[in-house]
C-alpha cells in the first residue's frame, strides 16, 4: 500500500487498526525471540551471549536523566525486554540548548541507577551526549540499532525543532549514520500528570519495536529521523499521521530584571564569575591584556533595570544588566491538516520525517508513509 504526499496519513479504517495490528505483529516477534533464546539456552550459548545478541537502543532527553519521561520510557523498554537499554543523558535539564556542544571544556561522566539499563549522566548537552555515546570512547559496543530522544515534555513542532536540545540528540544520531526518533508529549501546563508520560511510553513503544526489527532487516527509511509527536491524552489519540514540518514557533520575549529582586540572578553570575576566573587566572596571569583586565575589577558595578542607560557613567564604573528570556507560544492560524501542530492539536500521533537534506524532504515523507502503511499490510 501506498500514501501519497499530498493526502500523507493513513486511511480512518487503517488508522483504527494500527496499534493492535503493530502490537500483534511485535507480539509474534517477541514469540519468536522468547523461542530461539530458549533454544540458544539448551545448546552451548550462555545467557549472558543471549543478552548481548538484543538489539541496542541508546536512550538520551533533553530534560535531564532524572526527568519521568526518560524514566518510564527506559523502564518500558526494560519491561519488555527486547532490547539491550543504554542511557547517556544530561546531567541538568538542557531542554532548550539547540545543537550546541561542549568544546575546550572537560565533561565529567557519571554512572547513575536505572533499574535494567547501562546508563551515565554527562556534564554536557544532549549532542555531547550522542556523540560521546557513538564515539566508543564511553560504551563497549560497536554503536546501537536505534537512538532514541525523550520522552520530552512539550513537542517539538514546527521551528521548535531547532531550538530543542532533544530534537538535537536524535539529529546527532543522524549525522552519525544511526536511526533515530525523538519522542514529546504535548505536555499541557497543569493539566498533564506523570500518568499522561507513561501512557505515551505504551502508545509509542510498537512504533519502537516495529522500527527496530525493519531497521534489522534493512527495510527502514534510511537517512531520516523521525520526529513523534504524542497528544495530550496518549490514550485517547486517534492514530499515527505523517506530516509536514509547519512553520509555527514560540514568541522569544526579553525582559530585563533586577539582581534586588532576584537575588538568585546576582548570586548565580558571582558563582559563574568566580569558577570562570579561578579557571583561567593561569592564562591571564600570561598575558598582559589579562594584567590590564585585572585592573578593572577595582571599578564600581552598577546594576541597572531598563533597556537603555540613563545617565554618564565615569571610567571606574561598569554597567550591569540582566534580562530573563520567556518562551510565549501562540496558537497557529489557519494551518494545513498534514502539518505537525494541527495533527498534534486535533489529537494524531505526528510523525515528522527530518532529513539532512531538505530537498528531500517531500521524498521522505513518501518513504515513511509507505513503511507505516506495509507494516500494517503484512498483517491483513
Amino acid at each position: 500500500m501506498t500514501t501519497s504526499v499530498k493526502n500523507n496519513f493513513l486511511p480512518p479504517s487503517l488508522i483504527s487498526n494500527l496499534q493492535q495490528v503493530l502490537i500483534r505483529r511485535n507480539n509474534g516477534v517477541g514469540e519468536e525471540e522468547q523461542s530461539k533464546s530458549k533454544e540458544s539456552s539448551n545448546g552451548n550459548s550462555s545467557s549472558n551471549e543471549a543478552v548481548v545478541e538484543k538489539p541496542v537502543i541508546l536512550v538520551t532527553n533533553g530534560e535531564g536523566i532524572e526527568s519521568p519521561g526518560l524514566t518510564l520510557l527506559v523502564e518500558a523498554l526494560v519491561r519488555d525486554s527486547r532490547f539491550n537499554v543504554h542511557v547517556c543523558a544530561p546531567h541538568l535539564d538542557k531542554s532548550a540548548s539547540g545543537h550546541s556542544v561542549t568544546v575546550r571544556e572537560t565533561l565529567a561522566v557519571s554512572s547513575v541507577e536505572i533499574s535494567g539499563a547501562t546508563a551515565y549522566e554527562v556534564s554536557g548537552t544532549p549532542a555531547d551526549c550522542v556523540s560521546l555515546a557513538l564515539s566508543g570512547a564511553l560504551f563497549s559496543w560497536l554503536k546501537p540499532v536505534l537512538v532514541i530522544s525523550g520522552i520530552n515534555k512539550g513537542s517539538s513542532c514546527g521551528h521548535k525543532m531547532f531550538y530543542s536540545g532533544a530534537f538535537a540528540g536524535a539529529r546527532e544520531a543522524l549525522i552519525s549514520g544511526v536511526p533515530s526518533l525523538c519522542i514529546s508529549l504535548n505536555w499541557k501546563q497543569d493539566v498533564s500528570c506523570e500518568t499522561d508520560l507513561k501512557d505515551a511510553a505504551s502508545v509509542c513503544l510498537p512504533l519502537i519495536i516495529a522500527a527496530v526489527a525493519d531497521i534489522e532487516k534493512g527495510i527502514f527509511p534510511k537517512s531520516c529521523l523521525l520526529n513523534v509527536d504524542i497528544p495530550s491524552c496518549p490514550l485517547r489519540n486517534k492514530g499515527l499521521k505523517v506530516t509536514r514540518q509547519s512553520m509555527w514557533r514560540c514568541s522569544l520575549s526579553w525582559q530585563a530584571v533586577s539582581a534586588n529582586r532576584h537575588p538568585s540572578v546576582g548570586h548565580f553570575m558571582s558563582n559563574q564569575q568566580s569558577l570562570g576566573m579561578r579557571l583561567a587566572q593561569l592564562s591571564r596571569d600570561a598575558s598582559a591584556a589579562g594584567a590590564a583586565r585585572r585592573l578593572n575589577s577595582h571599578r564600581k558595578n552598577v546594576e541597572i533595570e531598563s533597556i537603555g542607560v540613563a545617565g554618564k557613567f565615569n571610567a571606574h564604573q561598569t554597567v550591569k544588566k540582566y534580562f530573563r528570556l520567556e518562551l510565549l507560544e501562540k496558537e497557529p492560524q489557519n494551518m494545513d491538516e498534514d502539518l505537525d501542530f494541527r495533527a498534534l492539536e486535533d489529537g494524531f500521533v505526528a510523525i515528522t520525517p527530518f532529513s539532512l537534506s531538505l530537498t528531500m524532504q517531500s521524498e521522505f515523507q513518501t518513504l515513511v508513509s509507505n513503511w507505516i502503511s506495509a507494516a500494517i499490510d503484512t498483517e491483513q
